[in-house]
């Protein structure tokens, strides 16, 4: 007759009471995910990462070797495909890019489809001599780091970091140790990602709002009295300023904006259509929403319209 002990039965029975909890824990686990797995949500890690190209920052060796630096830093970030240098190159030129960085919406647009990419990054890199009069001779080395959305061809973000030493070579290190470090790389990364997200968010807005169509103001006032209307004139001119971020990279450049006026001649929408950057569009935007405008007419009735406003900006005198 076969003797089982106590100490052998117990553990039979905890045994069998785990194996039951066991059971029962699971059949309870696989019911709980029949009810999560309907709203599971993707993570972002496995989205299809964003497409950047890096266009050369001009022609020189220090440009050059700036736009490598900083594609080879982005490349190391998550969530970001840096597109093959040549190819990007190729691409810019087969689109008749030749490195000006004040692009209107269109121009961007275009090179943003002929480079393939969701954002692209343009630039200039050079490294200065400056001979001022109350110091020694030093060099000034510096990036200028444009962000551009392919899709809408807007300037999203602009930088210029800078640095002065009292060699050419040292300069062009610490710049050249800027674009390689985790900042930058950093920054960048979630200039693009939140550009997207307001993308989105703009096209889903568009798709559930009715926008209304506003008549575009002839080119001359020739133009607009053969189809008999008179154009709106504002009550007074006012000239953006010339910004200190402007005017300490000597930027010279051209902002063009669409204005849109009510039947009364006030603004109610601006859109920068030609981007120069470096703090010129802002002083635009800002100016043009302090104007007011005699309406445009027809048959003497006030009438919504939209005009494309130019601004030439040139350095000041010293």
């Amino acid at each position: 007759m076969q003797t089982f002990h106590p100490s052998g039965s117990m553990f039979v029975r905890g045994l069998a009471m785990l194996l039951l909890g066991f059971s029962i824990s699971t059949a309870a686990r696989a019911q709980a995910l029949k009810n999560v797995v309907p709203r599971y949500v993707v993570p972002r890690s496995v989205e299809r990462p964003l497409s950047l190209a890096i266009l050369d920052f001009g022609s020189a060796a220090p440009g050059l070797l700036a736009a490598d630096k900083l594609a080879i830093n982005l490349k190391r970030e998550p969530g970001v495909m840096v597109l093959d240098r040549d190819q990007v190159r190729a691409a810019a030129r087969g689109a008749g890019y030749v490195g000006s960085m004040s692009l209107t919406l269109n121009e961007a647009r275009d090179l943003g489809a002929a480079l393939g990419s969701d954002f692209f990054i343009m630039g200039d890199a050079q490294t200065l001599r400056r001979s001022p009069s109350d110091r020694p001779v030093y060099f000034d080395s510096y990036a200028s780091i444009f962000v551009v959305s392919a899709r809408t061809g807007r300037l999203i973000s602009w930088q210029r970091p800078a640095f002065v030493a009292d060699t050419p070579a040292a300069a062009e290190q610490l710049l050249f140790s800027e674009l390689s470090g985790s900042e930058i790389q950093h920054r960048l990364s979630v200039t693009v990602h939140r550009a997207q997200e307001d993308e989105r968010g703009e096209r889903q807005l568009t798709t559930a709002e009715q926008i209304p169509i506003i008549e575009a103001a002839p080119d001359d006032e020739k133009s607009a009295e053969a189809e008999g209307l008179r154009l709106p004139r504002p009550y007074r001119r006012f000239v953006p300023p010339y910004p200190e971020s402007a005017a300490l990279a000597e930027v010279e450049a051209t902002v063009d904006v669409l204005v849109d006026l009510d039947a009364t001649g006030e603004v109610t929408r601006v859109e920068v259509a030609r981007w120069a950057g470096f703090g010129l569009d802002e002083a635009t935007v800002e100016t043009v929403r302090r104007l007011h405008f005699f309406p445009a007419m027809r048959d003497g009735i006030g009438i919504p319209i939209r005009v494309l406003l130019r601004y030439n900006f040139r350095k000041p005198p010293k």
